[in-house]
């Protein structure tokens, strides 16, 4: 198994739909409200993602782990609500489309100089466990440009993601308790960092 990283924006458009497809692998279960189904919400979010921002473990040339690293003010996904209403309907469209503006659109408050933030960090269900979302987040923890990485509000649900990151040198800092725990079995969001020396 070979595993290269790649910018999403140097694989092209080409790329654009299997990515969004790991993606939807990782977070479809967090979007299932608005469809259960992978096939529509990939058709509903492929525009969406910002593909500058987002980089791509490629396993023999297919995406296996996706990951955005942005400098905390421009934000990874950008979501057209017409789009949005085009797949998921005209009333799930509109809630999708004032959820995403108000969670994820939005930059990070305070941004700082070098610090970089890590988001929707995802792993096709076929390369799980194989070693490949951790060359991703090494690829990007080796970037020059940043010292510090946020990851910020990941489900304490995700227990192999959250023990990659701290195998990694992640540290718990916030924990945020959610109100959705009876429909999502999420308790609480937790943010964790990594400063290096």
């Amino acid at each position: 198994m070979t595993i290269e990283v790649a910018r999403a924006a140097d694989l092209g458009e080409s790329y654009r739909r299997p990515i969004t497809e790991v993606f939807v692998d990782g977070f479809g279960p967090d979007f299932s409200f608005f469809s259960k189904d992978p096939r529509t919400l990939t058709d509903a979010l492929a525009h969406a993602l910002v593909l500058d921002v987002f980089h791509v473990a490629l396993v023999d040339g297919e995406p296996g782990a996706i990951a955005a690293c942005t400098d905390g003010r421009q934000r990874s996904l950008r979501c057209d609500p017409a789009e949005l209403r085009r797949h998921l309907g005209p009333v799930k469209g509109t809630v999708a489309g004032a959820v995403f503006r108000r969670t994820f659109t939005e930059a990070l408050p305070h941004p700082v100089e070098g610090t970089a933030s890590l988001e929707f960090v995802a792993s096709a269900t076929r390369f799980r466990g194989q070693g490949v979302a951790k060359a991703l987040l090494q690829h990007l923890l080796a970037l020059p440009q940043y010292r510090e990485y946020l990851l910020v509000e990941v489900a304490d649900t995700n227990e192999p993601a959250l023990r990659l990151y701290e195998k990694l040198g992640f540290r718990e800092y916030a924990r945020t308790k959610v109100r959705h725990t009876r429909w999502t079995g999420i308790h609480h969001y937790v943010s964790l960092r990594l400063v290096q020396s």
